[in-house]
């Protein structure tokens, strides 16, 4: 492991120093989140080039536009949501750092199992501090209600070495490889000996296992696409689906990319769009619809007449308690309607 990683597991470390510091607030009934993320993205946003200094061989003139990159990988400041839009500016973080030579290719595998991970662990604190909602109707596509790639990295992990597989993708990070597992199948998410054993192993395990830990009933109603993928034979065909679902409905969706940002490391080769004005003042910015503003003593609020609080906006202490590997405070399940 390279010394740029170890720079950037440190990075991750003060990010989630920054949160532990910054405690959630009294905010009783609201749908919105709480507002100390606010102070959390602020306190992230000021000091995001001091973390980036301290990274080696990162060009000092790369600092403002890399932070953009970091500073968007943790949710959005004005709805306190987060979705598969801030995950995907957190691997492209990595891809600049990459590409700016701060890591290399040899550390592909570090980047996923320690890089990566570490970041889902701080992202899951957040989440369950601030009860961030889902960026979106109902999470991505019937997998985690925040994450996209741990499912992706996590089916590569299980699928194990492949050197043959196709390489023509938009984002190389999306391939690596290890030496996966001889006997877990995907149909093993459903076995809990198999996720108490190997959860903190493997990262699909691990995040089936976090879902369970907050969410009450099964796969099949809360997260069914997670349940159709479990019937599938291999891991490397669960892998390779992952990619193209990936391909086509994060990158390929103009809700997760109308509002990313395009530079001189990650440059946008085609004719630039009109832009909309003060579309940043939008309280539902990123979001594909706007909706009239509730008062905070109507509930939890909805979506297109669907109701969508956090998954942890129902936080109490008792109940059970999330996956240690991820771990944040007590939970009670929230029930699936």
């Amino acid at each position: 492991m390279s010394r740029g990683v170890d720079a950037i597991l440190e990075v991750l470390e003060n990010v989630e120093k920054l949160a532990k510091e910054t405690p959630p607030v009294e905010n009783a009934g609201s749908r919105f989140g709480n507002p100390a993320f606010r102070t959390f993205y602020d306190k992230i946003s000021e000091l995001a080039p001091s973390f980036h200094e301290k990274i080696l061989n990162l060009p000092s003139e790369c600092i403002q536009e890399v932070s953009v990159y970091f500073i968007e990988s943790w949710g959005n400041r004005t709805r306190i949501d987060y979705g598969s839009g801030m995950e995907l500016n957190f691997l492209c973080w990595l891809m600049c750092l990459q590409h700016l030579r701060v890591i290399n290719d040899t550390d592909s595998v570090a980047l996923v199992i320690r890089v990566f991970w570490r970041y889902i662990e701080v992202m899951r604190i957040l989440q369950s501090s601030y009860w961030l909602e889902p960026a979106g109707s109902h999470g991505v596509w019937g997998l985690d209600d925040y994450h996209f790639l741990p499912f992706l990295f996590g089916s590569a992990q299980l699928r194990g070495g492949n050197q043959n597989l196709h390489r023509n993708y938009s984002l190389p990070l999306l391939i690596f490889h290890t030496p996966g597992h001889k006997y877990i199948r995907p149909k093993s998410i459903h076995d809990a000996d198999v996720l108490d054993e190997y959860s903190k192993d493997y990262m699909y395990l691990a995040c089936i296992k976090f879902i369970n830990s907050i969410k009450t009933a099964s796969l099949r109603w809360h997260s069914p696409m997670l349940d159709d993928i479990s019937g599938v034979k291999t891991w490397d065909k669960v892998n390779s689906g992952m990619i193209k679902m990936y391909l086509a409905e994060v990158l390929g969706k103009l809700p997760v990319i109308q509002h990313f940002l395009f530079g001189s490391i990650l440059p946008y080769p085609g004719d630039l769009p009109a832009q909309p004005e003060h579309f940043e003042q939008d309280a539902h910015w990123g979001h594909t619809h706007a909706h009239p503003a509730k008062p905070a003593d109507m509930g939890w609020g909805d979506c297109c007449g669907i109701p969508v609080p956090s998954a942890f906006g129902a936080a109490a202490a008792e109940g059970k308690t999330p996956d240690r590997r991820l771990q944040g405070p007590a939970i009670r399940p929230v029930p699936f309607d």
